[in-house]
């Protein structure tokens, strides 16, 4: 984790944020604890079952610290580009570490710095691994209702891990030194019979945090050089593979604890002396990278919206493959075979309805003493389930205004007229 940057590839754009894995899943753990500790006596009383503070401390905190113990060289970016391929994310892979390499060690865990287990009680590597996971489908069914309560920690709305992020990156990239109250949030949170609920009070601080999280999506997370810069990468990784790993990461989980940011930077450019021709070639592109010759320039980006009950899925925008035929489809006869880049960057202000992400998180009426779906607060269902950037990146900016026009065909009000007056 220590050599593996927080920021996927945005550090190289911005110098400050040189942050790592490791100081996130530290801070992760440690909200863990605070959040326990505004919340254990509510979950006590919804769940009667629930185990000891000591036992749910001390699961929350694992989780929380291993939360990306699956994860490779830039992120996110390895799960799309090379996990994906095996069938697996940085969740599943970084589950199967839990159970099979650290499963033994976090059974004989007794304590941590606030509490401990009861003598009976003993930690479920099981329980952390299911934990981190994306929910699925029927995935809860068999689970206690208590540890279906916790997961909403992990993957809900707000979470130990990005209220631990949008601070943590905010400050580092110097987009603001606060930005959000992280206290208030935790202090009108609470667990109900019906799952994680925020009291209307603390409505103004969950809406901040949504809104600043989405801000930070658009000038960092997806800045437009941060994503030139995947673009290169892009057409690295694929040509990359047979020098990455032997194979499956499942089947090399040694080689693949060993594969770095680090190893990865040092090793890629040495490949530009190898006898391979072709390796040769890919090392002098990753070499080019490190120095900072990036092929790809932004042309320009139009936003999209998202609301309830509307899908990307059936816009021309489904896939970066898709759109791209889109795009050549309306570009002059001379310009359809030039090289260009689609990039569909898409920030999820909140959870669609109908996935099982949803129904984590709940509102307190006080008024009325009741618990109700988020989605009665005026103000967060005016908020998009999500936002959709598209931006179209080519190595030749002279050709920005016919690329900018076709975009505006596709994202604007240019429908096709009837041939007659039928």
């Amino acid at each position: 984790m220590r050599q593996i940057h927080q920021l996927q590839t945005a550090w190289w754009v911005y110098p400050t944020a040189e942050h790592t894995r490791f100081q996130h899943i530290l801070g992760v753990m440690h909200l863990a604890s605070r959040l326990v500790n505004q919340l254990y006596p509510s979950l006590k009383t919804a769940c009667p079952d629930a185990p000891s503070r000591g036992y749910v401390e001390s699961l929350l905190r694992m989780a929380g610290l291993l939360h990306d113990v699956g994860h490779g060289p830039f992120g996110h970016f390895f799960d799309s580009h090379y996990l994906q391929g095996y069938g697996l994310t940085h969740e599943s892979l970084g589950a199967h570490i839990i159970r099979t390499q650290l499963g033994e060690m976090l059974t004989k865990l007794r304590r941590n710095p606030f509490s401990q287990l009861e003598e009976e009680e003993q930690l479920d590597p099981e329980q952390i691994a299911w934990m981190i996971q994306r929910p699925q489908a029927g995935d809860a069914a068999n689970r206690p209702k208590w540890l279906v309560f916790l997961r909403s920690l992990l993957c809900g709305i707000y979470t130990i891990d990005n209220m631990d992020f949008v601070l943590r990156d905010a400050y580092m990239t110097g987009y603001s030194q606060q930005s959000y109250d992280l206290e208030r949030l935790i202090r009108y949170s609470f667990f109900t019979e019906k799952g994680l609920t925020i009291h209307e009070r603390g409505m103004a601080a969950l809406i901040r945090f949504m809104n600043v999280r989405a801000e930070l999506f658009q000038t960092v997370y997806f800045h437009r050089e941060v994503i030139a810069i995947d673009k290169t990468l892009e057409d690295l990784f694929a040509a990359s593979k047979p020098w990455l790993l032997p194979g499956n990461p499942v089947e090399h989980l040694d080689a693949y604890r060993g594969f770095t940011e680090f190893s990865l930077l040092v090793d890629a450019p040495r490949w530009q002396h190898s006898s391979d021709p072709h390796q040769a070639e890919i090392g002098r592109q990753w070499n080019d990278l490190l120095s900072r010759k990036i092929p790809w320039r932004f042309i320009c980006e139009r936003s999209l919206r998202f609301d309830e009950g509307e899908s990307q899925e059936t816009t021309i925008f489904r896939s970066e493959s898709f759109a791209a035929a889109a795009i050549r489809d309306v570009l002059p006869a001379e310009l359809k075979e030039i090289p260009l880049k689609i990039a569909l960057n898409r920030t999820v202000f909140r959870p669609n309805t109908r996935g099982p992400s949803d129904h984590q998180n709940f509102l307190y009426d006080s008024a009325q003493k009741k618990i109700k779906e988020l989605t009665t607060d005026k103000i967060f269902r005016s908020l998009p389930v999500s936002r959709l950037v598209c931006r179209i990146y080519a190595q030749d900016l002279s050709l920005a205004p016919q690329l900018a026009a076709a975009l505006d065909r596709l994202v604007g009000n240019h429908a096709v007229d009837d041939l007659t007056n039928m």
